[in-house]
């Protein structure tokens, strides 16, 4: 080739990289290096981005809605009823996250192994996070099921004779299907390693749809109350764990898992342990955060108390879609480092990062034009809508602004192993930002529900600001989570 050509050929590459990126020049480079990735051979194409995303999106989505459809048929039996459900779930909601943990352990490590062309190891991989899954949510199942009611009375102390009656009936059923929930949860996450989004979710609406149609019956035809719903939630969770077992044995999977009793492999159950641990921590840091500030805002009143509780549920429904892409940021990242592909797996990182913010922006938008007509459906006395409308604003400026960085950013970070820094890096900011100043503006500068978004924003702001600083460093790279 001529020396013409050559420098054509170059100019003409120059030239795609540039399209490909709205950022400038200088901005870029100090993000990812565009000279050390080949952009005509990327491990994602934009296609197979959005098909591993759109999914997610759409599976969160509906879980949110049919989880507060699940709500309020189970609010139909009763106050007892729904308080005795709403306790519960402050303590499953804890071993659910302690099971994401685990399966997120799992969805790294297998696509690492998928993005270094190693299939075998990769299905090795995922029988060892199974028995590791298994063992452990049977463990917990079990301690849950025999000493359901001194959990109950430890944690929430004295309440209603019956309202700790159906909080011990709910809790039973629960406890039996921590270890189905486990299987499936570890069971999607080999498939989105993989890349495979579209089966979960189609898993996923199914199930939900079965537990509202289960719920209609057991609740409002078989008159089985709080009984009737957890019974609804067992078998939807042992649906979900078979269908995805049963896809799990098929050849043409990526992931292959056909012997459920393999033998032990402890360097591998380490791997897994060494990267669900601290995600489990970090997540359960999280959910003790929430039950502390709960309880101050509790000492509001009851306008208060109501406005913070939809504000949480409209809050959680705008962010559902930047977790979706989130939780498909690690199977893209971890498949770029399993390949040795750091600089493509920043560019990546730095992708996703844009789309997860435009996916903000279009919720929160969305979700406060839909605010006030939702409080009024919800019969919200006139003081406590004003004030969710009025917190949902704050967080419709606040939001997209940070919390992009402190959320997606960090999926990325996790992808490639950096965990424990994640870990310590999220407990510090929920304790010291958003729990220890929520609690003093409220208790001693005499501020309103306000006080926990403001505290959350400036958790948001301070966690954005070090992961960034660390995605710079490039320190989260230096890991090494399956061996060359």
């Amino acid at each position: 080739m001529s020396d013409r050509a050559v420098k054509t050929h170059t100019d003409t590459n120059k030239m795609k990289n540039r399209k490909r990126s709205l950022l400038p020049e200088k901005l870029r480079r100090r993000l990812y290096d565009p000279d050390q990735i080949d952009w005509e051979h990327l491990t994602f194409s934009s296609q197979q981005i959005w098909k591993l995303l759109i999914p997610l999106m759409v599976e969160q989505l509906l879980t949110s809605f049919m989880g507060m459809a699940d709500t309020m048929m189970v609010s139909r039996v009763g106050s007892a009823a729904i308080s005795a459900v709403s306790l519960t779930d402050s303590i499953n909601v804890l071993v659910i996250q302690l099971l994401a943990a685990l399966a997120t352990g799992g969805t790294i490590i297998c696509s690492q192994y998928i993005g270094h062309k190693d299939r075998k190891k990769a299905s090795d991989a995922a029988s060892q996070v199974l028995l590791t899954c298994t063992v452990i949510s049977v463990a917990i199942g079990l301690v849950c099921l025999v000493f359901r009611r001194q959990i109950l009375q430890l944690v929430f102390g004295s309440v209603e004779p019956d309202v700790m009656r159906n909080a011990v009936t709910y809790f039973l059923y629960t406890s039996l299907s921590f270890p189905f929930l486990a299987l499936f949860q570890v069971g999607s996450a080999f498939f989105r390693a993989g890349g495979n989004s579209r089966l979960p979710m189609t898993v996923s609406v199914i199930s939900n749809v079965l537990n509202i149609i289960e719920n209609s019956i057991f609740i409002f035809v078989c008159h089985r109350g709080v009984a009737g719903a957890a019974l609804s939630t067992l078998l939807s969770r042992i649906f979900c764990a078979v269908v995805i077992l049963a896809y799990l044995r098929l050849p043409r999977q990526i992931i292959v898992v056909r012997n459920y009793f393999t033998k032990p492999r402890w360097h591998l159950i380490a791997k897994v342990l060494a990267i669900g641990v601290p995600s489990g921590i970090e997540n359960s840091m999280f959910q003790f955060g929430k039950l502390a500030i709960q309880s101050t805002v509790s000492t509001l009143g009851t306008t208060a108390i109501a406005a913070q509780a939809m504000t949480i549920i409209l809050e959680n429904v705008n962010g559902i879609a930047g977790i979706g892409v989130g939780i498909g940021l690690m199977t893209i990242v971890g498949q770029c480092i399993g390949a040795g592909k750091q600089e493509e797996a920043k560019y990546y990182i730095v992708r996703l990062d844009a789309i997860s913010e435009l996916m903000i922006l279009l919720s929160c938008v969305f979700v406060y034009a839909i605010a006030r007509p939702v409080v009024w459906l919800a019969g919200m006395e006139t003081a406590a809508a004003d004030l969710c409308v009025h917190m949902m604003g704050f967080i419709t400026v606040v939001k997209p602004l940070v919390w992009v960085f402190s959320f997606t950013t960090a999926y990325g970070l996790r992808a490639a192993g950096d965990v424990r820094f994640s870990m310590i890096t999220s407990s510090c900011t929920m304790w010291l930002c958003r729990v220890m100043l929520s609690v003093c503006l409220i208790r001693f500068f005499g501020c309103g529900p306000i006080a926990v978004w403001i505290g959350m924003a400036a958790d948001w702001t301070v966690r954005g600001i070090v992961f960034t600083a660390r995605f710079l460093s490039g320190r989260w790279l230096r890991h090494q989570v399956i061996e060359s």
